[in-house]
């Protein structure tokens, strides 16, 4: 990999991170949703993000275009589970398969302590087997398997979370 910024994302890199979102949507791997979204129906979840406890961050390469993108999202709506995560990570096609989710992953890894996040999840569809040898690959187990939970073109499909404690 050339060289990288991360940064926080704004409201002008949204489309951006839609496009790379969307990107995966038709391949039934990564994503629940069946359809490409809009901008526009990403606002609410962009604003649910804050640097300082649940942060958006998008990387860019060497020519300032945006690769990917990471995220925090609250695990559950309740304060007591505040220092427990739900992790994300997007990455554009052309940087799929070399290596980069491992830095993004690492990277939040290390950010989320002075986040006041303990613990990360993943939420991983079962047959998505590199996103699994990607988290296993940095110490995370699975925690749950729900069996058959969604419906992707038809097919039933297994969802598992992935967890790490991280102090």
């Amino acid at each position: 990999m050339h060289s990288m910024t991360f940064r926080d994302a704004t409201l002008q890199d949204l489309p951006a991170i839609v496009a790379i979102y969307n990107s995966t949507v038709a391949g039934r791997m990564v994503t629940a949703d069946l359809e490409p979204v809009t901008v526009e129906s990403r606002i609410p979840w962009f604003r649910h993000h804050h640097p300082e406890k649940r942060p958006l961050w998008v990387v860019e390469n060497e020519d300032q275009e945006i690769i990917a993108w990471m995220s925090f999202q609250d695990f559950y709506g309740r304060a007591a589970y505040n220092a427990t995560a739900e992790i994300s990570i997007y990455i554009g096609e052309a940087y799929r398969g070399k290596g980069l989710g491992k830095i993004l992953l690492q990277y939040c890894m290390d950010q989320a302590p002075a986040l006041g996040i303990h613990t990360l999840l993943g939420y991983i569809f079962a047959h998505n087997e590199p996103s699994i040898r990607l988290f296993s690959s940095l110490g995370f187990s699975e925690w749950a398997h729900l069996e058959n939970i969604a419906v992707l073109d038809g097919v039933e499909r297994s969802l598992k979370i992935l967890g790490k404690r991280l102090l």
